[in-house]
């Protein structure tokens, strides 16, 4: 590990190392990290696994898993949906997995401040995004992905769209970091901010019973301020179960950690400390032997499924511990007000560079006539 994360352990209620190296050590020495040992990988999943190494201060691995994408991605900028023993396993290319390292990307860096590796990530990143924004239909939505024959599937998910959403945010403030123009990337997202916030029946409403369709829109930041917490609280009662944690799905007694530790985010994205706090501790008996946490658990039943010890799980955790108890200084990766403060700097940047272009030209239009 290269660097002390800024609280020891034993203050947090989420043990951090511990959860990173059990993510660090599952990874494969091609930097590939499977959901779980022996199981599959898929790249979404993929760097989610590496955040949660960043967040812990496995640096090193974390570039590693970033350099697996970079040797794997496909020349269409895309990468197949799943992989198992280093082979692809589901030829899908899917918009949001193709688009996701962005998220991971900035992550690293606002923790690391090493532009130096973003700069060298930046082709695959950038062919990445450009891969989702090619699925764009001209509506506003992102289809989810190109079938194993390479033919789109006309049909948009929420939560995928939103993720897409994120992605994009993050690619033109990495782009914006290393002096990239990218107004294409701009209409992109607010087209796509347009359809989630205005149109749901662009979106396959199927999906609504999951909680992830809930939160997303809001969590990625699509969706703010008195919209947002108006949407968390019209369906609070169907997916979170008081001293439990968060359903998967509404009508199944099932919870699962990563959708709860999803939830404290997106409540941390809002301002909603406090409750952000309790619902992350609704999981703090939810673990292995060895701290890791379940992956969900029934109820009343209390039947852990499935038994295996996924990394993007404990991945979850990691990302909601950090916001909420600023244990790096990536906690601020989902935050609204991050956000908006960013944006309101990259607008400043634009006009800046405007105005010099502006001044430059009248310059060069009063000192021409004496040239000559």
């Amino acid at each position: 590990m290269e660097l002390e994360i800024s609280r020891r352990d034993y203050s947090l209620p989420v043990q951090v190392e511990l959860l990173a190296s059990s993510i660090a050590d599952v990874q494969k020495e091609s930097g590939e990290i499977p959901w779980h040992e022996g199981g599959k990988t898929d790249p979404w999943d993929h760097v989610e696994a590496a955040i949660g190494l960043s967040i812990g201060g496995y640096f090193k691995e974390a570039r590693r898993a970033f350099e697996w994408l970079k040797q794997t991605q496909l020349d269409d900028g895309s990468w197949y949906s799943a992989y198992r023993d280093e082979k692809p396993e589901d030829m899908t290319k899917e918009s949001n997995m193709s688009s996701y390292i962005a998220v991971g990307l900035y992550h690293y860096y606002l923790i690391t401040n090493d532009r130096k590796f973003l700069s060298s990530m930046w082709p695959t990143m950038s062919a990445g995004i450009d891969y989702a924004i090619g699925l764009q239909a001209q509506s506003g939505e992102i289809y989810w992905a190109r079938n194993p024959q390479c033919i789109v599937d006309p049909m948009a998910l929420l939560t995928g769209s939103s993720s897409v959403f994120m992605s994009i945010k993050c690619a033109l403030a990495i782009a914006s970091l290393l002096g990239h123009e990218k107004p294409e990337w701009q209409m992109t997202l607010k087209k796509l901010g347009n359809a989630i916030r205005s149109r749901p029946h662009l979106f396959n409403m199927e999906k609504s019973r999951f909680s992830m369709d809930w939160f997303y829109p809001v969590l990625c930041g699509a969706i703010t301020g008195d919209e947002a917490c108006s949407r968390i609280e019209k369906s609070w009662d169907i997916f979170v179960v008081e001293d439990l944690g968060v359903r998967c799905v509404s009508d199944e007694p099932w919870v699962t950690m990563a959708e709860t530790s999803e939830l404290a985010l997106t409540l941390m994205a809002i301002g909603k400390k406090e409750l952000a706090e309790t619902i992350l501790k609704s999981i703090d008996d939810k673990k292995f032997d060895d701290g890791s946490y379940w992956c969900g658990v029934t109820f009343p039943a209390n039947i852990i499924w499935p038994e295996e010890k996924t990394t993007w799980t404990n991945a979850a955790v990691l990302l909601a511990a950090d916001a909420i108890y600023n244990i790096t200084p990536a906690s601020c990766l989902f935050n609204h007000a991050f956000w908006e403060q960013q944006n309101a700097r990259q607008s400043q940047s634009r006009l800046d560079t405007k105005e010099r272009h502006r001044l430059f030209s009248r310059e060069d239009t009063v000192i021409s006539p004496q040239r000559t």
